[in-house]
C-alpha cells in the first residue's frame, strides 16, 4: 500500500488499516508523529482544490476535517 502525507507531521509515512470490529471505519496512522485518525468511508465528496472525489472526514480525538487523499489538503469542518 502506498503511504500518503500525514496532515499532522506533512511526512510521507501515513497509512490506513481496516477497523474489523467496525467495518465502515478506517484507521490511518502516521510512523512518524503517531497521529492516528478514523475515516467514515461514507463520509466522501469532491475536493474544492483537486475536484476529484478523494476527500473524506478524518476524526482524531480533538477534531473532525476534511482531508484530500488525492492533493492532501485538509479543510476544517465549522
Amino acid at each position: 500500500m502506498a503511504m500518503q502525507i500525514c496532515p499532522k507531521c506533512k511526512t510521507d509515512n501515513f497509512s490506513w488499516n481496516i477497523d474489523v470490529s467496525e467495518t465502515t471505519l478506517t484507521k490511518w496512522s502516521c510512523l512518524n508523529c503517531k497521529y492516528i485518525a478514523f475515516e467514515n468511508e461514507t463520509d466522501e465528496r469532491k475536493c474544492l482544490k483537486c475536484n476529484r472525489k478523494t476527500e473524506t472526514k478524518l476524526k482524531d480525538k480533538i477534531e473532525e476535517f476534511w482531508w484530500c487523499s488525492n492533493c492532501n489538503t485538509t479543510t476544517e469542518i465549522e
